[in-house]
């Protein structure tokens, strides 16, 4: 057995745990792998094991990586789905609605508006996340809660949008009472502004150090990167 499936079979049994903790469905709950850095084979690898939900946080880095899965025959019977979940810049939001599936980080009204002309544009519906920021860090970004639902509401309107859910992260200092209390208020406001205005609503919250107290507070998504391909490869 090599790394990565040691890896991805206690990632997942760590799902399975902390699901059947809070009497949950561990398959209710979807494994994003984050492909940052992650070279091309070892995705062909992931996805040979199973995986078919990868998040990149860069349009540029993930455009040759979605090309290499292309190559040979179909790799699964449902194909591989990307998110984008970094931090998009307006100038690469044309590319972000070309290749990618589901755009996670959505932290504005002028962000949204751009993402509904370029897929309005191209004939799409383009479905999105919208990114809640609930942690003080300055490198976090995200809608504030008391904005958030004026903002779903001037999304309402833009046709070629499709809200999904909500995206939130935790504070990065290792305090897992900190992380769980962003999780819970994220998960109030997913139940609060989210759930039921939208079908199979999404609520992405968790990475690698912290996914289990994301699951046992409600979220339906986690987005793993270092648990399933080890550190990051510098130089990438």
């Amino acid at each position: 057995m090599t790394e990565l499936a040691e890896n991805l079979k206690l990632v997942r049994k760590r799902i399975e745990n902390s699901a059947r903790k809070t009497g949950r469905r561990p398959e209710d709950i979807t494994l994003l792998a984050v492909t940052k850095t992650v070279s091309p084979e070892r995705l062909k690898e992931a996805v040979a094991l199973g995986l078919t939900v990868f998040g990149e946080n860069k349009v540029q880095e993930a455009l040759p990586k979605m090309e290499a899965l292309k190559v040979g025959p179909p790799l699964t019977p449902a194909g591989v789905i990307w998110h984008f979940i970094g931090h998009l810049q307006t100038n690469k939001t044309g590319k972000a609605v070309e290749n990618f599936r589901l755009v996670q980080s959505v932290d504005s009204a002028g962000l949204a508006g751009v993402l509904n002309r370029k897929a309005a544009a191209l004939g799409k519906t383009l479905d999105i996340l919208c990114e809640v920021k609930l942690s003080p860090e300055a490198t976090k970004f995200g809608v504030a809660p008391e904005e958030l639902e004026r903002f779903l509401e001037e999304i309402s309107v833009m046709k070629a949008l499709k809200v999904r859910g909500l995206m939130a992260m935790a504070p990065l200092t290792g305090d897992k009472e900190a992380a769980r209390r962003v999780f819970r208020q994220a998960h109030r406001l997913w139940e609060r502004h989210v759930v039921g205005f939208c079908g199979q609503p999404i609520l992405s919250m968790g990475m690698s150090d912290d996914f289990e107290t994301a699951i046992e507070e409600g979220s339906t998504l986690v987005r793993i990167g270092r648990a399933l391909f080890g550190p990051r490869e510098k130089n990438t």
